[in-house]
């Protein structure tokens, strides 16, 4: 069994030997889970009353927030056991960006914003669920398929950004007509697909008796793939409104 989110890979934990002490638990997990998620809200509504004053001023903190976060994340996938410390601060830093964006796109589309929580939030439990209940079980040929497409996604955006340096735009794609439209829904679907890959994962973690500090590196994969999720759930709401206009 394994994750297409590489944060959460069952490899990180299966290599981390258990210290002897305490170790690993579900409960800490979404513990750690709720500590981090709390964290971002935090930062993303200090910056969101900055930019709903004057969007200039969260410029600043979101660029400043996507260069801790880079830096943060790396930090965090090779050093697992800074986890308690480097995941608290990524989720900060993620938060700041996303106060920013958030800000950005509900100047535009008024509402966008809790519609696209609200969303991530019912995907999220929606993926839990099915999970819980074993309806969509992480076989081999699951993973295959959801690391494919997560790939291909990857390689999808990079394309874009390199063509871009060029002066090639990929309206197409990216517009709200009914091709950028699908596939964003195709990118929304792939994203809640990785949280069962992640929940998995996590599990794996918990019976391999992964040492306690990895609690704070699920957490952290798992927000890693949450961050994702809506922010995709809010491109794809935006090129629905952006049709309606």
């Amino acid at each position: 069994m394994n994750s297409s989110n590489p944060t959460l890979s069952p490899a990180v934990f299966a290599n981390e030997a258990s210290t002897g002490k305490e170790t690993m638990t579900l409960q800490g997990a979404i513990n750690k889970s709720a500590i981090l998620l709390g964290l971002l809200l935090l930062s993303a509504f200090f910056v969101w009353q900055k930019a709903t004053v004057n969007p200039a001023a969260a410029m600043p903190w979101m660029i400043g927030g996507l260069i801790a976060g880079l830096v943060l994340s790396l930090v965090t996938c090779f050093k697992h056991v800074w986890s308690p410390v480097t995941a608290p601060l990524y989720a900060l830093a993620e938060g700041l960006v996303l106060g920013a964006v958030s800000a950005f796109y509900e100047a535009q589309f008024n509402g966008i914003v809790f519609q696209a929580v609200l969303l991530t939030s019912g995907t999220l439990m929606g993926m839990l669920a099915l999970y819980t209940m074993r309806i969509i079980q992480p076989t081999r040929k699951f993973m295959l398929g959801v690391m494919a497409a997560t790939g291909g996604i990857a390689l999808t955006y990079l394309i874009g950004i390199v063509l871009s340096f060029f002066g090639v735009n990929m309206s197409f794609l990216y517009g709200n007509g009914l091709f950028g439209i699908g596939f964003s829904i195709v990118v929304v679907i792939v994203a809640a697909l990785n949280l069962i890959m992640d929940f998995a994962t996590i599990e794996q973690g918990v019976q391999s008796r992964a040492p306690k500090y990895m609690e704070w590196y699920a957490a952290f994969g798992l927000l890693v793939t949450l961050i994702w999720l809506y922010l995709e759930i809010l491109r794809l709401l935006s090129k629905f409104a952006g049709r309606r206009n």
